[in-house]
């Protein structure tokens, strides 16, 4: 009776390392910080779009042009 309760045992361990280990969390912290940054960015496009001058939609579309160029540029 008592391998089949000790087999039992170690592997819900292994299972919770395996869900515990920091492997990934690595890649979801860095997701989540592009994912910051591009919130911010677009927030200060969308504010710099509301003036009435020329000078926030040519800041706007550059920044926007960068964005796309760097997706591009990004490879599978």
């Amino acid at each position: 009776m008592q391998r089949p309760i000790a087999w039992a045992h170690v592997t819900a361990l292994r299972a919770r390392d395996r869900l515990l280990s920091p492997g990934g969390q690595g890649t979801v912290e860095y997701v989540a910080l592009i994912l910051l940054v591009a919130l911010v960015m677009a927030g200060v496009v969308a504010a710099l779009k509301g003036f009435r001058t020329g000078q926030g939609k040519d800041l706007g579309d550059a920044i926007i042009g960068k964005i796309k160029d760097a997706v591009r540029k990004v490879q599978f």
